[in-house]
């Protein structure tokens, strides 16, 4: 069982992929409870594998991976009781556009909590409100701004109140004063709600300031786990290319296809 000591996420000699082909190895990193991390890396380096090996949706090839102290269970039943703990916010939103935004922020509590019809209605306008869209119930997605779609979305994410929250790329397409609403909202939920939250993403400006861990994947491995302050003062070549957005270095691309060289 796990005890309140445990780490909101462990991985212990990870390796993750698909078939033969191995997208990331001997990963071993600790997540604490009521921490908020960000997963730094170039495009393609497997920050996205690293959430769905957490989510239980790829099962690592070789090593363990716990959440809250349990090993991430791998028959669907386990699983379902697993994920009524993790609230996701995808990368494109996933709001569905022919319900409003309070109809889809209720799905999951209609779906898992068993509430009340007017119980459901308080706790979606509450998490409406906690993220400023408060006077946006009616609206549909189509009406909305970029930034109040991500909200939404968050909203919906947080609606049977997770412990951990995963975020892939919350700030793809968003300006950078909706960019900056959306991280300080995330480090204010992370802050007043005791919410694990562990972000993925390749913008560095906005999401460090934020975070009290930063962890960087590059090559297939991970590279960096420390502090924000410490990720930035490094002098390792491969991290300042990544920090400075070098196109020479140790991470190679092909100049044809912009994709990592093998």
């Amino acid at each position: 069982m796990p005890t309140s000591t445990s780490p909101a996420v462990r991985l212990s000699d990870v390796r993750l992929g698909y078939g033969e082909r191995t997208i990331l190895r001997g990963l071993s990193l600790e997540v604490q409870v009521g921490s908020m991390t960000a997963v730094l890396g170039p495009s393609g380096s497997g920050k996205s594998t690293l959430l769905a090996a957490i989510t239980g949706e790829l099962v690592p090839a070789q090593g363990t991976l716990e959440v809250f102290g349990q090993v991430v269970p791998r028959d669907s039943r386990g699983l379902l009781e697993m994920r009524k703990r993790l609230g996701v916010l995808l990368q494109g939103n996933g709001l569905l556009t022919d319900l409003t935004v309070a109809e889809n922020v209720a799905l999951p509590l209609r779906a898992h909590s068993g509430l009340p019809k007017a119980e459901i209605q308080a706790r979606v306008q509450a998490k409406l409100d906690a993220v400023g869209l408060g006077a946006a119930a009616d609206l549909f997605p189509r009406e909305l701004s970029g930034g109040m779609a991500r909200r939404a979305a968050l909203a919906r994410a947080l609606a049977l109140d997770p412990p951990l929250l995963l975020c892939d790329e919350p700030l793809t397409g968003l300006d950078p004063i909706a960019s900056a609403v959306v991280m300080a909202l995330l480090r204010q939920l992370n802050q007043s709600l005791g919410l694990t939250c562990i972000v993925v993403s390749h913008h560095v400006r906005e999401t460090l300031p934020v975070c009290d861990q930063a962890v960087v994947v590059a090559n297939g491995t991970l590279v960096f786990d420390g502090t924000p302050e410490a990720l930035q003062a490094s002098q390792d070549p491969l991290l300042r290319q990544f920090l400075d957005g070098s196109p020479h270095g140790p991470i190679a691309f092909d100049d044809v296809t912009g994709q990592r060289a093998a």
